[in-house]
C-alpha cells in the first residue's frame, strides 16, 4: 500500500507541476506577443480578452494588471529575456510576477490603433470581472455594450454569475442576451430572444428588428416565428411604457402647476388681488433652498444631502414674511383699486428679479443631487420612475394635505373662508378682516416658497424662473375656480396632462396655446370655473 500511495502522490505532483509549467509558458507567450510584432500583439490582446471568461480568478487578476501595464506604457520589453512591469514599485517579471531587474535597453511596446482598441476591450472585460467597485464595473459594461458582438459570451456569463449588485447583474444578463443573438448556435439565439423580449425597450426592439435581415429569418420558420413573437411582445411593452410615461410626466407637471397655483388661489380668492409677483416668490423659495444647501455645506457637510428637507421651514418662512411685508406696506392700500394693485405687484416682481440679479448674478444655481432624488426604477419599456419627479409629486401631495387642513380645520382657515364668502358680514361679527388678509397673503406667499423648493431638483433656478410659471398658475386658478383647493388640484391635473399629451406632436409653445384656447372655450360656458366659492366677494 505504501509504494502505491507514494506513486499516486508523485503523479499528482507531476501533473501539478506540468499544469503550472503550462500556465507559466502560456503567460510568457502572452507577454512575448505583446512585446513582439503588431500581429503577435493583436493575438495576445485577443487571448487576454478570452481570459476574461475563465473561472480562474488568479488568471483574471493577472490579465487585468498586464493589460493596464501595457496601456499605461509600464511594460518594458528587453531585446532578450522576459518582459518586466515597471509601475513605480519594484520591477517584476510580467509573467511570473517575481522580482526582476529592469534591463537598461528595454523598450515600450508600440501599439497601433487596432491593437489599442483590442486592449481597451480586453481591459473593460477584465474590469467587469475583477473591478472592486460596482460603479467601475458598470462603466466597463458600458464599454462592452457598444461592442457586445466582439466579446466572448463566457465573459458575460461569468460576470453575471459573480455579480452581487442586482441592477448591474440584470444589465449584464441583458447585454449577454444581445451578444448571443448573433451566436451561430440556434438554441442560444432563441434563448436570447426569449430573455430579451422580457426587457421591452427601444434598444432591444432595434436589436431584434435587425434580425429580420438575417438569412435565417427567411429560411427557418422556427426562427422567424420566434423573432416575430419577441418583437410583438417588445412593441406591446413599449406602448404600455409610453402610456405610463405620459401619465407620470403629466402628474409630475401637474404637481408643479399645483404648487405654483395653490398660494395664488388663496390670495386671489380672498382679496381679489392679481399677484404678478407670485412667480418671483417661487424664485425666492428656490434661492432660499440654495442658501440652505450652501450653509450646510460650510457648517455641517455631513448633512448637505438633506438640504431639501432642512430648507422647508426657511423657504416657507422667508417668503411668507416677504408676503406679509408687501401686504402691510403696499397692497393693503390698493384693495379697491384693482388696476393699481396689478401694476404694484408687477413693479414688485421687477424689483425682486433685479435684486436677485445684483445679489447672485444671472447664472443658473448649482444644486447637489441628494441620494433620495437621484436615479430611478425602470418599470416597463423605456418608462422609468425617476426619484426627483416622484419627490415633487409626493411633496405636492403633502402640501395639499396640510393646506386643506389649515383651511378646513383651523381657526385661521375658518376666518379665511368667512372673509372669502362675505367680507362685510365677517367684519360685522368681529372677524379682523385686515389681519386675515395679512395672514392669508403670508400663507399664499409661503406656499409659493415651497413651490420653489420642490422645483429646485428638476428645474433651472435663475432670476427669470418665476416668469415661466405665473401664466400657467393663473390659468389653473381661473379654470379650477377662484379660491377652491379642489378646483385648483383638478385644474392642475387636467392642464398638466393635456400639455404632456399635446407637446410631443406640436411642441411646447403650441401646447400652451392650445391649452389656453381650450380654457377660454370652457369659460365661455362656465365662467366661474370648475368649482366656485359660494358667496365669494365680487
Amino acid at each position: 500500500m505504501r509504494p502505491l500511495f507514494t506513486l499516486v502522490c508523485c503523479l499528482a505532483a507531476l501533473l501539478s507541476a506540468q499544469a503550472a509549467s503550462a500556465q507559466a509558458i502560456e503567460r510568457s507567450a502572452v507577454v512575448a506577443g505583446l512585446c513582439g510584432t503588431a500581429a503577435a500583439g493583436g493575438e495576445a490582446a485577443s487571448h487576454l480578452l478570452a481570459l476574461a471568461g475563465t473561472t480562474n480568478a488568479e488568471d483574471v487578476s493577472w490579465s487585468l494588471s498586464l493589460t493596464q501595464a501595457v496601456l499605461n506604457r509600464q511594460l518594458k520589453c528587453p531585446a532578450a529575456g522576459p518582459g518586466v512591469v515597471d509601475d513605480g514599485r519594484a520591477p517584476r517579471d510580467a509573467a511570473t510576477l517575481a522580482p526582476a531587474p529592469l534591463p537598461p535597453s528595454a523598450r515600450t511596446p508600440v501599439l497601433n490603433l487596432r491593437n489599442r482598441g483590442a486592449l481597451d476591450l480586453a481591459q473593460a472585460a477584465l474590469t467587469l470581472r475583477a473591478g472592486a467597485d460596482a460603479g467601475v464595473r458598470r462603466g466597463a459594461l458600458g464599454v462592452l455594450t457598444r461592442r457586445a458582438a466582439d466579446v466572448p459570451l463566457p465573459v458575460f456569463e461569468q460576470a453575471a454569475a459573480a455579480e452581487t449588485d442586482p441592477s448591474l447583474k440584470a444589465e449584464i444578463e441583458n447585454t449577454a442576451a444581445i451578444a448571443a443573438l448573433n451566436s451561430p448556435d440556434m438554441a442560444k439565439g432563441l434563448d436570447a430572444l426569449e430573455r430579451l423580449s422580457a426587457t421591452r425597450t427601444r434598444r432591444v426592439q432595434t436589436q431584434i428588428a435587425a434580425l429580420r435581415d438575417d438569412p435565417a429569418y427567411a429560411g427557418d420558420r422556427t426562427f422567424k416565428a420566434a423573432v416575430d413573437s419577441a418583437l410583438t411582445r417588445v412593441e406591446g411593452g413599449i406602448r404600455i411604457g409610453n402610456m405610463l410615461a405620459a401619465l407620470y410626466n403629466g402628474l409630475s407637471f401637474a404637481s408643479i402647476l399645483f404648487m405654483a397655483a395653490i398660494g395664488l388661489s388663496i390670495i386671489f380668492g380672498l382679496m381679489g388681488v392679481i399677484n404678478l409677483a407670485q412667480g418671483e416668490l417661487i424664485m425666492i423659495g428656490a434661492y432660499v433652498t440654495w442658501l440652505t444647501q450652501e450653509v450646510l455645506r460650510a457648517a455641517l457637510p455631513g448633512l448637505v444631502d438633506y438640504y431639501l428637507l432642512v430648507a422647508i421651514v426657511p423657504a416657507f418662512l422667508v417668503t411668507a414674511l416677504i408676503g406679509v411685508a408687501l401686504e402691510v406696506t403696499i397692497l393693503r392700500h390698493l384693495y379697491r383699486r384693482p388696476l393699481m394693485s396689478l401694476l404694484a405687484t408687477w413693479a414688485i416682481s421687477l424689483f425682486l428679479i433685479n435684486a436677485v440679479r445684483l445679489g447672485f448674478g444671472t447664472q443658473n444655481l448649482q444644486f447637489a443631487t441628494p441620494f433620495y432624488v437621484a436615479g430611478g426604477v425602470p418599470v416597463i419599456g423605456d418608462f422609468i420612475v425617476t426619484w426627483n419627479r416622484l419627490f415633487a409629486i409626493a411633496f405636492a401631495a403633502v402640501t395639499l394635505g396640510l393646506t386643506w387642513f389649515v383651511v378646513q380645520r383651523t381657526g385661521l382657515g375658518l376666518d379665511i373662508r368667512a372673509v372669502t364668502q362675505n367680507r362685510d358680514m365677517a367684519g360685522c361679527i368681529g372677524i379682523p378682516t385686515r389681519r386675515v388678509d395679512m395672514l392669508a397673503f403670508g400663507l399664499g406667499s409661503g406656499l409659493a416658497g415651497l413651490a420653489g423648493l420642490s422645483l429646485s431638483p428638476i428645474y433651472n433656478v435663475n432670476p427669470q424662473m418665476g416668469a415661466n410659471f405665473i401664466i400657467d398658475a393663473f390659468m389653473v386658478v381661473v379654470l379650477g375656480g377662484v379660491g377652491t383647493i379642489g378646483g385648483t388640484l383638478i385644474a392642475a391635473l387636467g392642464v398638466g396632462q393635456i400639455n404632456v399629451l399635446i407637446e410631443p406632436f406640436w411642441g411646447a409653445v403650441a401646447a400652451k396655446v392650445i391649452v389656453l384656447f381650450l380654457i377660454i372655450g370652457f369659460l365661455q360656458f362656465r365662467p366661474e370655473g370648475l368649482f366656485s366659492a359660494k358667496g365669494r366677494r365680487r
